[in-house]
C-alpha cells in the first residue's frame, strides 16, 4: 500500500509537470487531457484516478506554477542584500530567456489572457498565484524603506509592467521591437527605484548564474 500511494504521487506529480509546461505553451483551452497524458508517458484512461475532470487538472497545475514561480524567486535572491535582489529580479524577468522560455517561464504573461475568459474559481486560483509573487516583491521593497501599503501598490505595478513587457515582446515579430519593449521596461522600472540601469548577470555564491533558468 505505501508503494502504491508513493507510486500514485509520484505518478501525479509527472503530470502536473508536464500539464503546467503544456498549459503555458498552449493555453488552457488549448491543451487535451490526452495530450497531458502523452507527454507524461500515461495512458488516458489513468487521468481519472487523479482528477476528476480537466478543470481540476487545471486548477492543479496553476498551483504547481506559482510553486515553482516563488521557488525560483526565492532562489535567485538568496543570500543578496535588498537592492541587489531586486535589480536581480527585474533583469532576470526580463532577460531574452525568460522571453523565449514560455513553457517554463511565469505564468502571468502566458496565462493571463486565457485565464479570463476561465471559471471564477480558476482565476481566484491565478490570483491567489499572483498576490504570492507580489508578496515576495513587496518584502523586498519593505526592506528597502517603502511602508506596507506603498510596497504592496509598487510590487503590484511591477509585476503588471513585466508580464505586460514580457507578454508584448513575445507577440513581436521582429528581435529588435521585441527587445526594445524589454529594456525599455528595465531601464524604467530601475529608474523608479533607483537602481543601476546596466544589466548585470548576479550569481550565486557557487557560481550559477540565476537569470530566469527554469
Amino acid at each position: 500500500m505505501r508503494y502504491d500511494s508513493e507510486h500514485k504521487a509520484q505518478t501525479r506529480d509527472r503530470l502536473l509537470q508536464e500539464a503546467a509546461r503544456a498549459i503555458k505553451a498552449a493555453g488552457p483551452e488549448g491543451v487535451g487531457i490526452a495530450e497531458v497524458m502523452r507527454r507524461a508517458g500515461l495512458t488516458h484512461g489513468g487521468f481519472y484516478a487523479h482528477f476528476p475532470n480537466k478543470e481540476a487538472l487545471v486548477a492543479a497545475a496553476l498551483d504547481r506554477m506559482f510553486e515553482e514561480a516563488v521557488a525560483r524567486f526565492a532562489k535567485r535572491i538568496d543570500g543578496l542584500p535588498p537592492r541587489e535582489a531586486l535589480a536581480h529580479t527585474i533583469d532576470a524577468y526580463l532577460s531574452p530567456l525568460h522571453q523565449d522560455s514560455v513553457a517554463e517561464g511565469c505564468p502571468l504573461p502566458a496565462l493571463a489572457p486565457d485565464v479570463a475568459r476561465l471559471s471564477p474559481a480558476l482565476r481566484a486560483r491565478f490570483g491567489a498565484g499572483l498576490a504570492r509573487m507580489q508578496a515576495g516583491a513587496a518584502a523586498l521593497l519593505r526592506a528597502l524603506g517603502h511602508g506596507e501599503e506603498e510596497a504592496a501598490q509598487l510590487a503590484a505595478s511591477l509585476y503588471a509592467e513585466m508580464a505586460g513587457a514580457i507578454a508584448l515582446a513575445r507577440a513581436c515579430a521582429e528581435p529588435a521591437q521585441a527587445a526594445a519593449l524589454r529594456n525599455g521596461c528595465r531601464v524604467a522600472l530601475k529608474a523608479r527605484f533607483g537602481l543601476r540601469a546596466d544589466r548585470r548577470r548576479a550569481a550565486s555564491p557557487g557560481g550559477v548564474n540565476l537569470l530566469y533558468n527554469p
